[in-house]
């Protein structure tokens, strides 16, 4: 599920599926999707703050999820796809905090992301390329941008985890904190919410730029990504996965 919460111009969304490692479900996607869509043209929504649990922050979707749009034409108006869609829409700066694993979408997620915060223990990282699938949530736009092609690849294409600190240097994470990183994400989710609205609505637009790119490659990458859950090597990739999770 997801923990919903405002204080002080800050809405807080926080995984809470920690007996499945925040793995997430359909209904999960709706919730943080409907959150982002109506903090829009929410005034007292100035700043989103997205957590997980101790030693978990995602361990990215839910792999029984992937497995029921197999072998059908396509993702459509999936949860998860509105998800995504919501993402590229969000107009509200997006804080995030982040304590053990940040697999998938948790790793992609970051891109969209204007302050990201670590504790030491983080690790991310996409395993796509590894189950048959491609990157998602602009991931494969984003990541050049933000890391430069070299980085990208070793996280998107060879699946590589990056540390806590390795994600600092490729400038995925903003800062590594020792302490509660929760409550530093928080601080700064706070300074931000308490800024002049307008102005740093416009400041935060100005430095996106154009989203039109963004969301044509989200809309790609969910085509390419429809395709391949029936591929045989991504169906053989998954039946690998669930052997060894069984196992």
């Amino acid at each position: 599920m997801i923990r919903i919460s405002q204080e002080n111009g800050v809405r807080t969304l926080r995984l809470d599926r920690q007996e499945k490692k925040n793995a997430l479900t359909g209904q999960m996607y709706t919730d943080l999707a409907e959150a982002l869509e109506s903090g829009n043209s929410d005034d007292t929504v100035r700043c989103h703050l997205v957590c997980g649990q101790p030693e978990v922050f995602t361990a990215g979707n839910d792999i029984g999820d992937f497995l029921q749009y197999a072998g059908k034409s396509g993702l459509g108006e999936t949860p998860v796809v509105r998800f995504l869609r919501a993402l590229v829409r969000n107009e509200k700066p997006l804080v995030a905090a982040l304590d053990g694993i940040a697999i998938g979408v948790g790793a992609t997620l970051l891109m969209h992301c204007d302050m990201v915060f670590a504790s030491p223990r983080t690790l991310i990282r996409s395993p796509f390329v590894d189950l048959g699938l491609v990157p998602e949530a602009g991931s494969s736009l984003l990541g050049p941008q933000l890391m430069g092609h070299a980085r990208a690849f070793e996280l998107l294409c060879l699946g590589r985890a990056f540390s806590a600190r390795k994600a600092e240097m490729a400038g995925l994470v903003n800062e590594v904190v020792e302490g509660d990183v929760d409550a530093a994400a928080l601080a700064c989710a706070e300074e931000i919410a308490a800024k002049p609205p307008e102005a740093m609505a416009l400041s935060r637009k100005l430095l996106r730029g154009d989203t039109q790119k963004l969301s044509e490659r989200v809309e790609e990458e969910i085509r390419i990504f429809a395709s391949r859950l029936s591929a045989p090597e991504t169906m053989a990739a998954f039946q690998a996965f669930m052997t060894k999770k069984t196992a």
